[in-house]
Order: structure tokens, then C-alpha cells, then sequence
């Protein structure tokens, strides 16, 4: 069954959901490249681990220190010799969550450009290959959009990134959070952030909303090379079907994070003419 919506689907951005939809969406994208860019080009899908605190944007419900219960010891015979005011003035822990860590895992995509000599910018993976990063391609997660240690790790490794010769595409598909690059010109729901390393300071910014397509664009790679054309509203449509998620969609609810007032009712009318409500 395919989506009902234009573009991007705010039902799939549901807490619960998200997670399967960004890899799979990842792994999509790399079986859509890699045919194409053969044989000058690799498609590694690649992945960074972080430890972040609990909570933030309701993606992981932790509370901050929550009461699971008394604690019920055995009963044990007095001692004579306790006094009476001691027994009255005893104190009882209580069992408590402490916030735990949580372990992140974020997956992205780097363009490898293949090479026989390793120049200065070359480096060698593990199979002893030389290669040279071109470009990433980051989707945008919930720990890199609100603060905290995910927000920092990224924006740190997106600074470099800036600040180098690797080409940047930055797709944010989630309307909570605060986004890495702002346009006060449009109203938006999401963006495509496209940064050429030949290009900066300026970059291409496609904003655009729930209503919408997701607009295609070219993914930049070696000034010389053709540049391919990402259908990338047609990749998620395909993956949508493909990956059943309608069978984990009640579209009788209210997506999370719920649309805004305008928004509502046009998606309301856009579910029933679908039959799903």
C-alpha cells in the first residue's frame, strides 16, 4: 500500500517508528547510488556510536530519578535493646531509576572516490584500499536535533566537514527539533542542505512542507564528474511499500509530533479521501 501523503509522511516520524525507517531509508539510498556510480565510486554505509543522556523530544521516555516502590525487608525481631524513639525515627529507602546513559548509533552514507595511488587526501581502508571521501550524506536524527551530546558530536563533525573538501547533503525529514540550518524567508517542515566543497560559503537550501513532494536534487561529487539525480521523494515511497509500514500506521490517530492548525485539517481531508479514516 503505498502512502497517502505527497511527500514525507509525518506518521513515520512516531518515536517508535522513525528508527527502522532512517536505516532502512539509508540503505535505500546506498542500493539507488551505488549502481550508478560504479565504478569510479563506492557507497559505504558508515556508523558512529555515542553515549547521550536520557530523554529529549519524547524518543526515549526516561524519567529523571522515578520511585518504583518501598522497599520491603524480611521482618526481623527486635533487639531488646533498641530504643523506643529509634524504632519510631527509622528511615526506609526507597528503590529509585537512576537517568542512565544511553547508547546511540547513527548510520550515514560516504561517497568513495576509488584511487590506484593515494594522494594527500587519500586514506586507506581496511582492506588496504586507497580511497578519498567526496562526499556525505547525513540524515538528520532526533539526538542531532536537540541539545545535549548528540547536537554536539554532530555539529562538531559538521564543522570539519565545512571546513574541508568533502562535499556535504544534509536531509532533515523530522519536524521536531531544532535544525542545523535555518531560512526565516519560508515556512518549512523540512529541508535538504546541499553544501559543494567548491562552492562554499554558499549552498543550495531546499526547504519544504508536509504538503509537498520532497524535491529531487544532484548529488555533488568531483567537479569534473556527471552528477547524479536523487529522486529521494521516490526512494522513501518505494521503501514506504516495500517496508509495509502502513501495516504499523493507525492513521486514525494524530501523528507525533501532531501537525500544526493549518496543517490538520488538510491532512484530515487527505485521510478520508484515502479510506483511512
Amino acid at each position: 500500500m503505498p502512502t497517502p501523503f505527497p511527500g514525507m509522511d509525518p506518521y513515520l516520524e512516531r518515536p517508535n517508528l522513525w528508527s527502522n525507517v532512517y536505516n532502512s531509508l539509508i540503505t535505500a539510498i546506498r542500493d539507488t547510488l551505488a549502481p550508478l556510480l560504479r565504478p569510479r565510486y563506492f557507497v559505504a554505509v558508515q556508523e558512529r556510536a555515542y553515549l547521550d543522556e536520557p530523554g529529549g523530544m519524547g524518543f526515549i521516555n526516561i524519567p529523571d530519578a522515578a520511585v518504583v516502590g518501598p522497599y520491603a525487608p524480611s521482618p526481623v525481631r527486635q533487639r531488646p535493646t533498641q530504643p523506643l524513639s529509634a524504632q519510631l525515627t527509622a528511615v526506609q529507602p526507597l528503590t529509585i531509576d537512576l537517568p542512565m546513559p544511553v547508547r546511540v548509533r547513527e548510520t550515514y552514507l560516504e561517497i568513495q572516490e576509488l584511487a590506484d595511488d593515494p594522494g594527500p587526501s587519500i586514506g586507506v581502508n581496511g582492506d588496504s584500499h586507497p580511497v578519498k571521501v567526496v562526499t556525505l550524506l547525513e540524515i538528520l536524527s532526533p539526538w542531532n536535533k536537540r541539545g545535549g551530546i548528540g547536537r554536539h558530536e554532530y555539529t562538531h563533525k559538521r564543522t570539519k566537514i565545512l571546513n574541508s573538501m568533502t562535499n556535504l547533503v544534509e536531509i532533515d525529514l523530522l519536524r521536531a527539533g531544532a535544525g542545523m540550518s535555518t531560512v526565516e524567508q519560508v515556512h518549512y517542515d523540512y529541508s535538504i542542505l546541499l553544501s559543494a566543497a567548491r562552492s562554499r560559503p554558499r549552498a543550495k537550501f531546499y526547504p519544504f512542507t508536509v504538503r509537498q513532494a520532497i524535491p529531487s536534487f544532484s548529488l555533488p561529487l568531483q567537479p569534473e564528474d556527471e552528477e547524479p539525480i536523487i529522486d529521494l521523494n521516490e526512494i522513501l515511497h518505494a521503501l514506504y511499500d516495500r517496508a509495509g509500514y502502513d501495516l504499523r500506521i493507525n492513521y486514525r490517530t494524530e501523528p507525533i509530533p501532531p501537525l500544526d492548525k493549518d496543517d490538520a485539517p488538510w491532512a484530515d481531508t487527505l485521510l478520508h479521501k484515502a479510506g483511512l479514516r
